[in-house]
This record gives C-alpha cells, sequence and structure tokens, in this order.
C-alpha cells in the first residue's frame, strides 16, 4: 500500500492509498462516512485476487485531506479526477459504499468520458425520496440533517459519537449476525485502529459535512445522465442503511442492474460487491447486462 498526499490548485490536500497489482484495473473507492482511504485486510486479498487496483481517496476532512465546509457532493469530482490524472488513469470503475455511493456515482454524471463502470454498495440514495429518509433513523444522521447550524451539526454528532468516535461500538444493537461478525472480530485490529484514527483526525466535522451534502439530496449532479454499467449491491438485513434505499437508486437508473442479497447487511456486504466488479471487469466494454 502507498500512501500519497497531493495538493490541489487551492492548497487543499487530498490523501489517497494506493493498493492491489500495479497493472490492475483502477478502482476508484468512495468510501462510508465516517470513512477514510485506508482499506482492510479482506479488501487487499480481494483485490489482489481480482487482478484489481484500488485507488482509496480522502474525501475532505478525513485522513490526509483537507477540510472543506460547506462543499456538495459534486464539488467532490474533480478531487477523484485530480488523483486519476495524477496517477495517469485515463477510465476507471468506481465503487461506492454507503454515503460514497453518491461520489461514485457522481463521478460518472460529471465526467462520463473517464467511468468505466459504477458499483455501490449499501449506499445511500437521493434523500428527496421520502421514503428513504424517513428509513434513516439513526440520531446522528437525522440530528445532522435537521441542526439549523454546521455547528449546531458537530455539537450533535461529539455527543453520540463521541469527538473521536470512541462511543461508535456502543450502538451495535440491531445489527445482523453477518455485520457484528464483521464489526467484533476484525482480520487486522491494528489496522482498524488506524482507521479509526484517521476517520477523525478532524473530530466529527468530516462526517458531519458528509450529512450536509447528502442531507438535501442530490440536487448538485443529475444521476439521470448516469450512462455507464451500474450494478447496485445492498444486503436485506441493512439495518444503518435500509434497501428501500436501493430500489429507489434502480428507479433513478433503469439499466442498472439490482443484486440484494440475503441475510446479509451494511457491512457484509463487502465481499459480493469485490464479485460485482469483477463481473463488470470480465464484460464487454459498454454491456449493461
Amino acid at each position: 500500500m502507498l500512501d500519497q498526499v497531493l495538493t490541489l490548485a487551492d492548497g487543499r490536500t487530498v490523501g489517497f492509498s494506493d493498493y492491489g497489482q500495479k497493472d490492475g484495473a483502477p478502482v476508484l473507492w468512495c468510501h462510508g462516512g465516517p470513512g477514510n482511504r485506508l482499506p482492510s485486510a479482506g479488501a487487499h486479498e480481494a483485490a489482489a485476487a481480482r487482478g484489481l487496483r484500488i485507488i482509496g481517496i480522502d474525501r475532505p476532512g478525513y485522513g490526509l485531506s483537507s477540510l472543506r465546509p460547506g462543499r456538495t457532493i459534486a464539488d467532490w469530482v474533480p478531487d477523484g479526477l485530480a488523483v486519476a490524472d495524477h496517477l495517469g488513469l485515463d477510465r476507471v470503475f468506481t465503487v461506492g459504499v454507503s454515503t460514497g455511493g453518491a461520489y461514485a456515482l457522481a463521478l460518472d454524471a460529471l465526467a462520463p468520458e473517464r467511468v468505466r463502470a459504477v458499483v455501490t454498495g449499501g449506499a445511500m440514495t437521493d434523500m428527496r425520496h421520502p421514503p428513504a429518509r424517513a428509513s434513516m433513523s439513526g440520531p446522528t444522521t437525522l440530528g445532522v440533517w435537521d441542526a439549523p447550524s454546521r455547528e449546531a451539526a458537530v455539537a450533535v454528532a461529539a455527543e453520540v459519537f463521541g469527538e473521536d468516535g470512541s462511543k461508535m461500538m456502543g450502538g451495535l444493537s440491531g445489527l445482523p449476525a453477518a455485520d457484528l461478525a464483521v464489526l467484533t472480530a476484525p482480520a487486522d485490529p491494528a489496522a482498524a485502529a488506524r482507521s479509526q484514527a484517521a476517520n477523525f483526525v478532524n473530530g466529527v466535522q468530516a462526517y458531519v459535512d458528509d450529512r450536509r451534502a447528502d442531507g438535501p439530496g442530490w440536487f448538485s449532479f443529475d444521476v439521470g445522465a448516469v450512462s455507464c454499467p451500474v450494478i447496485i449491491v445492498h444486503g436485506e438485513s441493512d439495518t444503518i442503511v435500509p434497501v428501500v434505499a436501493a430500489h429507489h437508486t434502480a428507479s433513478l437508473i433503469p439499466h442498472a442492474e439490482l443484486r440484494l442479497f440475503q441475510p446479509l447487511g451494511h457491512f457484509s456486504v463487502g465481499p459480493e460487491v469485490f464479485n460485482a466488479l469483477g463481473d463488470l471487469m470480465a464484460r464487454p466494454h459498454g454491456a449493461t447486462a
């Protein structure tokens, strides 16, 4: 794994991690929220097995990337393209998990000539859809969305998560067994601790900026402009982002393939994301089914 920091023209930094096979198919990985560029041990193995080159990118405020209060989902797309340009990557696959699904889709909507295909995993949808919005019952999600200011939203998130995220693991009740198995027995506890620290290097600010970007819905990009092959992967037992989100995104992208898995949840659906990537790699360029 190679961690790098790219300095943009406006002075901001973008951190990214480049791992997998250097001659493999390049994949821009859009992490969840909270999240960061650092992959899990399982992702290392899956990338190697699939012949993939994964580039995990820290969104603003996470890991090695500068904060950018007030950003939209579309505002991130130039950051992702800057990393691809820096690495000399012309066309890429994009993967978006959880919060990151919108960013993976936005990259194709705004730069379709750069994206071969998209996979989303346990991803949120356009929150202008009332049933999907109502399904997001977590106290931090709704609390941040309903807060009257960024400062108030930070206070809400800090109260629930702790400034360093130390309270997050206290909220495991209600998760499906498949998710509990992933969270309570990490393959590499030291790597999990490093990732947790990268999530909260700026306290809860990056998480709050994620929620304030997706709370108003996908107004900053046109999901109808997504033209590349798309596979939507979701666990039917997901209690973090309930499956109604996957159904709605599929309705917004009629050519997308929807893959649902029982009894998988939010954190346990990861292997199916890699399976979907492998299937897309095996298809002729431009095939949608």
